[in-house]
């Protein structure tokens, strides 16, 4: 009787699986951007088609690129990172693969549904009732599956990146389930239990801390596996990234309120979000100094991986939103800046520059792994995407940067005798032409995609058996 034991190993479908479908959905949700772009350059573009309307295809944007395109790249990172740091498989893997089909049905649902004017009209949160149950399901089962693997790990050390992965997990479904409580009046109708100033209040709760948490801690948690990884040495400082974690979790839960500024929201609400707002700059600034700082001494690597390219300029970009964020939230700025494209262009700063390019360098650093290829089909079509991407982006943010500053200004100046200088037809009428190099830059971000897509369907190519070579386990070390 044979006492070989089967080895075991990595579950790396599901991982493959979520990490395909990021760059699909990042490919739809950004050419919808486009799409919403030119129709603020040519408003009458789709003028009588109501489910192709700016007010329905805003939210269909939003959803795609933060949900569809960032969520499946970090379920796609956190399934991979959590097996390699606690040497083990995934935890109930059936499970697993419930949260990717669950999580892609929740993206199609919002593809119907949105379009058709179907919306609680929360940013977003704009889905209804039956979805955000769904989401709710799908994320108790990720939770489950993240910390069972957690729990039965190989390894008595939990390395940080399971920290934010962790923390994200727990914030998001506290998050996600008291925003979206609601009385149901019919299949696709609902109304919020909040009411007035207090929806609002939990609406902003809800609102930054989906960028604090779906756009900023899990993403943390990606840089401190990947960059260490791509660059082949420990993270910079240990101790400061538990620090950094800390902070950030102490702190980010108190920002919301600095969307509210000269609201109806009580005044100590709005200055308290502004002051946890100007704190949030010390552990922002520092985690991303500890991801730079990882390359102390190997700092020529960057002139030949494009991969480590995308890591460090997310990182300036993280650095740049969140120095950029606590400025607008300090109410003398806040009344220049606020419902100005001012706020549309931090939001891509952050959303573009940071949160697209740490995913993309973390997606050119797995798929090689997941294919068990040396390397990615071409290493040159990544570095033409780095560049086409960082001045997409570039040119996108400026572009409203400058138009923001410019609205500032003309709709508060006044004559000497109390009346507006400008009319705001005259305030949009200038803004144009930024709005058609806030297009172009859009459209280069999309062709980067376009090109990644092309490359990665090559690499799978190289191996198109790489699904029957699964990674084993390491051996538990015997004392």
């Amino acid at each position: 009787m044979s006492t070989h034991t089967p080895v075991e190993t990595y579950n790396d479908k599901v991982v493959r699986q979520f990490a395909v479908v990021t760059v699909i959905w990042g490919i739809i949700g950004m050419a919808v951007g486009v799409l919403i772009a030119a129709q603020l350059y040519w408003p009458d573009l789709f003028n009588g088609i109501s489910w192709l309307s700016y007010g329905r295809l805003r939210p269909l944007h939003t959803n795609a690129v933060i949900f569809a395109f960032g969520g499946n790249a970090v379920f796609a990172a956190s399934y991979y990172a959590v097996q390699r740091t606690s040497h083990v498989p995934l935890f109930l893997p059936k499970l697993a693969a419930f949260t990717f089909w669950g999580w892609q049905a929740a993206i199609v649902a919002a593809v119907l549904t949105l379009p058709l004017g179907i919306t609680s009209g929360k940013e977003y949160a704009e889905l209804e009732w039956p979805i955000d149950i769904l989401i709710a399901l799908v994320w108790v089962a990720y939770g489950v599956v993240f910390f069972g693997t957690v729990i039965k790990r190989r390894v008595k050390h939990i390395y940080v990146a399971n920290w934010f992965f962790g923390a994200y997990i727990i914030a998001i479904a506290l998050l996600h389930i008291f925003n979206s409580l609601a009385i149901p009046a019919g299949m696709w109708k609902s109304y919020p239990v909040y009411a007035g100033a207090v929806d609002a209040m939990v609406q902003w709760w809800y609102g930054h801390n989906a960028v604090g948490f779906f756009l900023t801690v899990n993403f943390l948690g990606m840089m401190y596996y990947f960059v260490p990884k791509q660059v082949g040495r420990p993270i910079y400082s240990y101790r400061l990234s538990i620090v950094h974690f800390w902070a950030l979790i102490a702190v980010y839960m108190w920002a919301g309120p600095h969307h509210l500024q000269y609201t109806a929201l009580p005044d100590w609400a709005q200055s308290l979000g502004m002051v946890f707002s100007l704190v949030l700059l010390a552990p922002s600034w520092g985690g991303a100094i500890n991801g730079v700082m990882t390359l102390s001494g190997a700092w020529h690597k960057l002139r030949t991986d494009p991969v480590l390219k995308f890591m460090i300029v997310a990182l300036s970009f993280y650095m740049i939103a969140t120095f950029e964020g606590p400025m607008m939230s300090i109410k003398t700025v806040n009344s220049l800046s606020h419902y100005t494209d001012w706020t549309v262009g931090h939001v891509h700063a952050g959303a573009l520059g940071w949160v697209a390019m740490i995913s993309i360098g973390a997606l050119y650093a797995l798929f090689p792994r997941l294919y068990g290829t040396a390397g990615m089909y071409s290493t040159k079509w990544i570095d033409v995407h780095f560049w086409v991407h960082t001045i997409g982006v570039l040119l996108y943010a400026a572009a409203m940067w400058i138009a923001g500053v410019m609205q500032g200004l003309m709709w508060r100046a006044s004559n000497a005798d109390g009346t507006l200088t400008y009319t705001f037809a005259e305030s949009v009428s200038a803004t144009y032409p930024y709005y058609l190099i806030r297009m172009l830059g859009g459209v280069l971000v999309v062709a980067g995609m376009l090109l990644m897509a092309v490359n990665v369907w090559k690499t799978r190519q190289m191996n198109p058996n790489a699904e029957l070579a699964p990674v084993p386990v390491p051996a538990p070390a015997h004392a």
